[in-house]
This record gives structure tokens, sequence and C-alpha cells, in this order.
């Protein structure tokens, strides 16, 4: 089968969407498809690095394509560089042959609906994976108002890519539920969450060592934020639990990777750092607790993203992971960053709703160094915080092992895998075998 993958991130990018990507496209090579893949040129969390515009990787065709770099300091500046990378992908599949199955990915929002234009018009399938809903997501995080034509608009050209799907890959229950109510048919939607990175991320003791040296926590209790950091991943909590534990020389509080929040504590940071003619105004602005303007506390530090092949050595370094979900994003986003935490066995704080995939996770782990809180409740938060300091060990193996195959790569692509392929019709012959050693799971 012909494969055509639509997404605004791919190799060698490190956002998440990119990885989960690649490891699927891999997989379909390697099982003897033909796979071809549409990207942007420019990294995402760094527009100013660019990738080659073709190439052939590991028998994966990329074809990447140009588009702005205004950046998300502003929403006319991301819309902008979404809409560039819309219109050269349309021209981009002007020449693009024939496929027999599109698969559309949800970065930036309108791809799907793109990918579903161009699968009507070519006679071919058409495969939804649903990384994040959106208009939901806009609207939840008030980038949007519900009722305005633009929201409407876009929940038109929602409705008609999952009307338009052969399949529809949602995240978690609360995803197949939202999708659901949008009047889309549920014999359509296959729940199939994102997969940790097996071959990749692993506890590493020696990486562990070697990253806390290198940014000075070899004394410190680290608790971890890694990963994305948008409006639907609220930090306020944990910022006002490293704020009231700064006395407290055992602790350090990092955060690591990209997004519109990295960048503000990143950028409060150097504000922080300052000596000079800044200093009057960091003193007035600390006097006031409800300043978006503070400085964080002198425990905070950031980190940019990190490679796969170091993300071992980073997550492992932590002693506490935080998985963070806003109130008003359940079924609309998906914590991802979960499953490679539980792959390298640390101890997780998670901030957000119940019921909630997060709580779901929890619960099925039922482990004392895996715990959850209130968003607000910052001190709740910092007494979890003491406590796992006080116990300060790595999950129980046995419980992390038993949840991590659940959500590991061999047990969730296969399963994407086999769902690919049933759509030609074709299904795989029973204990047939991915071409990695991955057992074909047709549930």
């Amino acid at each position: 089968m012909k494969f055509l993958l639509l997404n605004q991130t791919f190799y060698p990018d490190v956002m998440a969407t990119a990885q989960y990507l690649s490891d699927l496209a891999v997989t379909l090579t390697e099982r003897g498809h033909e796979v071809t893949v549409v990207a942007s040129r420019r990294a995402y969390d760094e527009p100013e690095k660019c990738f080659a515009k073709s190439e052939t990787w590991r028998g994966v065709h990329i074809r990447r394509i140009a588009t702005t770099a205004f950046g998300k300091s502003a929403k006319w500046r991301r819309a902008a560089d979404f809409a560039s990378f819309i219109v050269t992908c349309c021209w981009q599949l002007l020449f693009t042959r024939r496929p027999d199955v599109v698969v559309a990915l949800t970065s930036p929002p309108l791809i799907s609906f793109i990918g579903a234009i161009y699968a009507r018009l070519r006679g071919t399938k058409f495969v939804y994976w649903v990384m994040d809903l959106n208009p939901d997501e806009a609207i939840a995080a008030g980038w949007l108002r519900e009722v305005s034509w633009a929201a409407r608009g876009l929940h038109a050209l929602s409705r008609f890519s999952f009307r338009r799907a052969q399949r529809i890959i949602a995240l978690d229950r609360f995803m197949q539920e939202r999708i659901q109510a949008k009047g889309i048919a549920p014999e359509k939607i296959v729940v199939i969450p994102p997969w940790s990175h097996d071959e990749a991320v692993r506890f590493d003791l020696e990486g562990r060592k070697r990253f806390r040296a290198a940014h000075g926590l070899a004394d410190k209790f680290v608790v971890m934020y890694s990963g994305n950091h948008s409006p639907c991943h609220p930090l306020d909590t944990l910022l006002g639990a490293a704020r009231q534990l700064a006395g407290d020389p055992r602790f350090a509080f990092l955060f690591v990777g990209g997004g519109s929040e990295w960048r503000k504590i990143k950028e409060k940071l150097e504000i922080r750092n300052q000596k000079s003619e800044l200093t009057t105004n960091i003193r007035s602005t600390i006097s006031d607790p409800t300043s978006d303007l503070r400085p964080p506390a002198a425990n905070v530090f950031c980190l940019p993203y990190q490679p796969l092949d170091q993300l071992s050595a980073s997550l492992s370094a932590a002693d506490l992971q935080v998985v963070v979900m806003g109130e008003a994003f359940v079924g609309v986003i998906h914590p991802c960053k979960i499953y490679n935490i539980l792959g390298v066995g640390a101890p997780m704080l998670c901030i957000g709703p119940t019921p909630s995939h997060l709580s779901d996770i929890l619960a099925r782990l039922g482990s004392r160094v895996c715990t959850g809180v209130n968003h607000t409740d910052v001190d709740h938060c910092i007494a979890e915080i003491l406590r796992l300091a006080v116990i300060n060990q790595r999950g129980e193996a046995e419980i992390y092992a038993s949840t991590s195959r659940t959500y590991g790569q061999q047990t969730l692509l296969s399963r994407m895998v086999a769902e690919f392929e049933t759509l030609d019709g074709g299904p795989v012959k029973s204990g047939e075998t991915l071409s990695a050693g991955v057992p074909v799971d047709r549930q």
C-alpha cells in the first residue's frame, strides 16, 4: 500500500507528534509499504532551524515545505505560520502521486481538512489521527469564542474531516466520547493511546548522574516538568509550590521542553538574574502576589527540549516527574508524556481534574509514589512533594512494568499498523508479527 502522511512536524524534529509519526512511518516502510511524508522544513519550536527540503530516511520519502517563521509570540504570528504551511502543503499535494491511504494528524489544526479534501478528490481512503481536538482546544484555552463565526466555521471543517474518515484514531476514552458527541459513528473510532518510546527511553543510572552533575543538581531532590508547556498545562500550582519551597535547599524545580509557557518562565528567569537597573522593578513586582511579571523562585530552572537519544538521561535525572492537565481540556488533549515517565519508573505527581485519563492511570497504578492533586491546591501539592521527598525512591517495578506494557510501543504500534492494513481489505494473518518482532494485536 502507498501511504501519504501529513503533519507539520516529522523526523528529526523533537516534538511528540514528530516522534510518533516517525515511528509509524518507519514501521509501515519495514512492513513493505511505500510511505511519503509532507512536513515543514522548519523545526516547530525553533523556526530558525531548517531541515533538508527532501530526503529518504530509513526508506521513508520526506518532502519538507517552506513556511513563514513569525514564531509564537502573538496569535497573528502563529496563525500566519499555520496558514503558510496549509497553502504550501496544498501546492505540494498537486505534485504528489495518488496514495492508497492519506493519514492526517492535527498540526496545524486545518491539516486534517486538507487531508480529507485531498483523499476525496483522489478517491482514496482517509485516516484521521486525532492528537488534539480543535477548535475545542482553542475555545477551552480562551483563544476563540464558541459563538464566534470563526469557531463555527472551524467546527464545520472539523466535522467534515471526521465524517470523511474511514478510521479515526482517538487517544483515550474521553476523546472518543467527545468525538461521538459530534455525531460521528462510534464504529469508525478506535482508541489507541500514544506509546512509550521503549527502545529509546528507559531508566539510565549513569545518564542520571551525568545530567545532574552537568546542571548542578547532584545533591537536590529534582521536581521536573518535561515536555510541551502550553496554556493547556497550567503551571501556576507547581510554580506556587516552588515559591513556597524556595527556602528549602533540598529542592530544585526543573522545566524542560518548550512552548509559550516555557518561554514565559525562561524570560522571567532572565529577569530574575539581571542585576542592573531592573532590580527595583523586580522588587516591586515581588510584592504583588498576583503579578504575572514575578520572577520564579531561585530554585526554578529551565532547559530546552532534549533530543530523543538523551531523553532517558533527562527523565531519569528527576526524583519526581510532574504531569499537568487543565480543567477544561479532558478529552481535548492527551498527556502522552506520562508513558515515558512510566518507562523510567519515576515517581509521579499529577495536577489536574478527576475523572480524566490521568486519574485513570493513577487508579490503575495504585502506587504510593504516584499521586494526584487539584489545581490551585498549592498546600496539598507541597505536602505531596514533601512526602515523596521523604520516601525518595523510584516507582514499584512490578506495578510500573505491568502498566508500561499496556502502553508500550510493541503493543500500541502493532494495533495502529493493523488498523491501517485492514483498510485495504487484507486482514493480517493470525500470529503474524511486525518486522521489528512486534506481535499483531487485532483487538
